[in-house]
């Protein structure tokens, strides 16, 4: 991994932890390698709207992110799955740091909102499918 990569993730998770922690006092971590929000918005708050936005709209900078808002490639529900599960390019996999459950969450938050209206709902079982 470049330094420049390095550097891009740390920015990434120290805005994420800022983030977190300004939305509710217990918000974040429960050690530095988990995050506690159960609810797919706090968890797209706490931890994907320092690189994608708060509305979705995405950035480039530092870093080129993706826009989620009215994304075609989310119609899929693997897709996001799958992104979130192993990262990529500028983002890092959050395998390690989100359980089934808020992976799921957080995917069907961002495919239901930002203009996105995907109804077709991922589960914790679909996303343990997909970590094999």
């Amino acid at each position: 991994m470049s330094a420049m990569r390095r550097f891009l993730l740390l920015i990434c998770a120290l805005a994420a932890a800022g983030a977190a922690q300004a939305q509710a006092p217990d918000a974040g971590f429960t050690d530095p390698a988990h995050f506690r929000q159960r609810d797919g918005a706090a968890l797209y708050h706490g931890i994907c709207q320092g690189c994608h936005m708060p509305q979705g709209q995405g950035a480039v900078g530092a870093g080129a992110y993706p826009a989620l808002a009215r994304n075609q490639k989310l119609a899929t529900a693997g897709y996001p799955v799958l992104i979130v599960l192993n990262g990529s390019k500028a983002m890092q996999s959050f395998a390690r740091m989100l359980d089934d459950a808020q992976i799921a969450a957080v995917v069907n938050y961002i495919r239901t909102n930002f203009g996105n209206s995907y109804s077709d709902a991922v589960t914790a079982t679909d996303v343990a499918g997909a970590r094999q």
